[in-house]
């Protein structure tokens, strides 16, 4: 049995987050706020088949495929940046932290529709109505985790923060599968909640900040499955890189 999110109308979606670290949109308000026709979104999904595979997954996985690209939003610009590595600190990612990953970059296919600035726009207004109008650095992932070795695991590294300042995961889709809960922590008290995703483009928001967040293995109901999501991250300070030597 799965258990349904607890869902925040967009005109609350701030006070939520101030307030409890994280906010749960359905579909209809994730579009509402970024103000998008659900059509324009569902138009990407068919670039989540065939993303390149995921080399650097050091439980011995081959499970999860991917893109990864960088922008950087101030007021209404949305500027690409050159492509670089994802890194993330051995503190938030025990797993694959102090590791440059270098993945293939989304293609235009997604990031020159009319929808992708307006998306990126929309959820970065968010962050600075909570801390104040700044550039944002964004980190953006276009997941597939499947069930080629029968189980899927979309945080391999378990629950954890980012090392960011906010994170959007957004469920794209998923088929024939069970699992994939999400589960959020308080990251300095004992409260939590569980629930799943399973409405496309429904999607969660995180103060990383105040919360830590994980999502349970995946497994097939028949044959295989797979869960599609973009994860985006908001960093004030600019992009996680190695520390200069």
């Amino acid at each position: 049995m799965s258990l349904s999110p607890p869902i925040t109308p967009p005109s609350e979606v701030t006070a939520v987050l101030r307030d409890r670290g994280y906010a749960v949109l359905n579909r209809t308000g994730l579009c509402e706020l970024v103000d998008t026709p659900a059509a324009a979104l569902d138009a990407l999904r068919p670039t989540w088949d065939g993303l390149p595979p995921d080399t650097y997954l050091r439980d011995g996985g081959r499970y999860r495929t991917r893109r990864h690209s960088c922008f950087v939003v101030e007021g209404e610009e949305v500027r690409p940046v050159p492509h670089r590595a994802h890194w993330q600190p051995v503190e938030y990612n025990a797993l694959h932290g102090g590791l440059e990953r270098w993945f293939e970059p989304m293609t235009p296919a997604v990031v020159a529709q009319p929808v992708w600035p307006r998306l990126l726009r929309g959820l970065t207004a968010c962050c600075s109505a909570l801390k104040g109008q700044r550039p944002w650095f964004i980190e953006a992932h276009q997941f597939r985790i499947d069930t080629t070795d029968g189980i899927g695991r979309p945080t391999p590294e378990g629950a954890h923060r980012d090392g960011v300042d906010f994170v959007a995961v957004l469920l794209v889709g998923r088929e024939n599968i069970k699992g994939g809960e999400t589960r959020v922590f308080e990251a300095a008290g004992p409260h939590g909640i569980r629930f799943t995703l399973t409405e496309p483009w429904s999607a969660l928001l995180l103060d990383d900040e105040r919360v830590i967040h994980e999502s349970t293995p995946i497994q097939p109901l028949a044959g295989r499955g797979h869960r599609d999501t973009l994860v985006l991250t908001f960093r004030a300070k600019g992009f996680q890189g190695p520390p200069a030597p």
